[in-house]
C-alpha cells in the first residue's frame, strides 16, 4: 500500500494551509452577501417606503418574509450541504441573493419586494446561518472558534464598509436607491461567486489534506487502516436523529431564539439615544455614535467569544452574557454620560455577537461534528423565526408604559435564561455522547 495514496497530506508545520483560503472565502460570504442584504437593508426603508408612497411597515413585510424563508430553508438546506458538493449549493445562494437584489431594483409594486424578500431569505439562509460553522468544522480543529467569529465579524465590517456607499448612490437621484440595489447585486456576484466556485471545497480530503491543526502522526500510526478511513480524523458526535430527541436540544432552541430576540434590542438603541431630546440633547445628537459603537462592540466581540470559546465554552457564555448584563446597566442608570453611554453600547454588541457566535460553538461542543450542520439547521429555525417578530415584540414594549426601562429589564431576563439554557446544555454534553 503505497503511502502517497492512503493517508491524507498535513501542511507544513507552521506553513500555507489551504484551510486559509477556505477562511477567506467565508469572510467574502459574510461581508458582501450576508452583509449587503441583512447589514445594509436599514438605508432602504424610509427612501423606498417614500417613493411608493406607503407605511415603512409595508415596505419593511419583505424583511419579515424574508426572515420567515430562512427559517422554512433551513432544515431543507442542511439536509443539502450535507450530501451535496458546498461549491454547488453555496454558489446557488449566491445567485439567489444577486437576483434577489437586482428584482428589487427593477421593482414597481410591494408584491416584487415580497417575491425578492423571500428568494433573497432562500439564499441567505445557507450563508448566514450555515456556510461558516460548516467549513469551518470541517477544516479545522484548532482555532475554531477563533475562525468562525472572525469571518462572523465581516457582517458588521460589511455593513460598515457598505452602508455609507449605499446611501451616497441612495442620495444621487429620486431613484438612487434603485442604482443601490444594482451596485449591490453586482458586487454579491462578482465578489462571492469567485470563491465559492473556485475555492470552497467541502472537506479537507477534497484537496487530498488533513485538517488545520490536526494530528498527522496519529492518523498514520494506523497504517493497517484502510485508505478513506486513515484519510482524515473521524467525526465525533451524534446523529441529528438522536440529538433532537435530547433535553440539550431543546434547551439549545430556547437558547437560539431568546439570544436572538436580546440581539434585536440593538435596533432601538439609537432611539433610546432620542429619548433624551428634550432634557439631555446632547446625548440625542450622538444616537448614531451609540449604533456605531454597538456595531463596533458586535465585530470586535465575534472575534474575541470565538477566541474564549476555544479555551472553555462555558467561560464563553459567561463573557459574554456578563458584557451584555453590565451594558444594559450602563446604558439604564448613566445615559447622561455620553462615554459611558458608549461604553455600555459597545459592551451589549458582545451579547449581540453571541447570536452567530455562540450558538454555532455550542452546538457543536454538546452534538459533535458528525451530524453537525443537520442539527445546527434544525435550532437556527427559532432564529430566524424569532428574527421575524422580534422588532414588532420591541416597538410594543417601548409604546407601552414601561418603555426603554421595560425593555431593560425584559433583556436582563433574556440574558438569564440564555446563559441557564447554556449551562443546561452543556452539563448534558456527556450524557449525549453516549447515546
Amino acid at each position: 500500500m503505497s503511502s502517497s495514496t492512503s493517508f491524507a497530506t498535513p501542511a507544513k508545520q507552521g506553513g500555507f494551509h489551504y484551510a486559509y483560503l477556505i477562511v477567506a472565502s467565508c469572510i467574502a460570504i459574510c461581508c458582501l452577501p450576508c452583509a449587503l442584504v441583512l447589514s445594509c437593508a436599514g438605508i432602504f426603508f424610509t427612501p423606498v417606503a417614500e417613493f411608493f408612497d406607503v407605511p415603512r411597515a409595508t415596505f419593511t413585510l419583505y424583511f419579515s418574509i424574508l426572515n420567515i424563508a430562512m427559517m422554512l430553508t433551513l432544515p431543507v438546506a442542511g439536509k443539502l450541504m450535507s450530501k451535496m458538493d458546498l461549491r454547488v449549493v453555496l454558489s446557488a445562494c449566491v445567485v439567489l441573493d444577486g437576483l434577489g437584489l437586482f428584482g428589487m431594483s427593477m421593482a414597481s409594486a410591494m408584491p416584487v419586494f415580497y417575491v425578492c424578500g423571500a428568494i433573497m431569505g432562500i439564499g441567505t439562509a445557507p450563508l448566514i446561518y450555515l456556510a461558516i460553522p460548516t467549513l469551518i468544522n470541517a477544516w479545522c480543529v484548532e482555532k475554531v472558534g477563533f475562525f468562525v467569529g472572525l469571518c462572523m465579524a465581516f457582517t458588521g465590517i460589511g455593513g460598515v464598509i457598505f452602508n455609507p456607499i449605499g446611501t451616497s448612490l441612495i442620495a444621487s437621484g429620486a431613484e438612487g436607491w434603485r442604482v443601490a440595489y444594482r451596485v449591490f447585486a453586482l458586487i454579491t456576484l462578482v465578489g462571492t461567486l469567485p470563491f465559492t466556485l473556485f475555492v470552497v471545497r467541502s472537506k479537507p480530503a477534497d484537496k487530498g489534506l488533513l485538517p488545520y491543526g490536526a494530528d498527522a502522526a496519529k492518523t498514520n500510526a494506523a497504517a493497517d487502516a484502510p485508505a478513506d478511513a486513515a484519510a482524515a480524523p473521524a467525526a465525533d458526535g451524534v446523529s441529528a436523529a438522536v440529538a433532537m430527541k435530547t433535553p440539550a436540544f431543546w434547551a439549545l432552541m430556547v437558547f437560539c431564539g431568546i439570544i436572538t430576540l436580546n440581539q434585536t434590542i440593538y435596533q432601538y438603541l439609537s432611539s433610546y439615544a432620542l429619548s433624551f431630546e428634550a432634557t439631555l440633547p446632547e446625548i440625542a445628537a450622538a444616537s448614531g455614535v451609540v449604533a456605531s459603537a454597538a456595531m463596533a462592540g458586535q465585530a470586535i466581540g465575534k472575534v474575541v467569544l470565538g477566541i474564549v470559546n476555544d479555551k472553555s465554552a462555558r467561560l464563553g457564555v459567561i463573557f459574554g452574557i456578563a458584557c451584555g448584563v453590565v451594558g444594559v446597566l450602563v446604558m439604564w442608570f448613566v445615559p447622561s454620560v455620553l462615554a459611558l453611554l458608549l461604553v455600555g453600547a459597545f459592551l451589549f454588541g458582545v451579547v449581540y455577537a453571541m447570536t452567530t457566535v455562540e450558538t454555532p460553538l455550542l452546538v457543536r461542543t454538546v452534538f459533535g461534528s458528525a451530524d453537525y450542520t443537520n442539527i445546527y439547521s434544525r435550532i437556527s429555525m427559532v432564529g430566524s423565526l424569532m428574527s421575524a417578530v422580534a422588532a414588532v415584540f420591541w416597538s410594543l414594549v417601548i409604546d407601552s408604559a414601561g418603555g426603554f426601562p421595560l425593555m431593560f429589564i425584559l433583556g436582563i431576563v433574556c440574558m438569564a435564561v440564555c446563559a441557564a439554557t447554556a449551562f443546561f446544555a452543556l452539563g448534558q454534553k456527556d450524557k449525549v455522547r453516549q447515546l
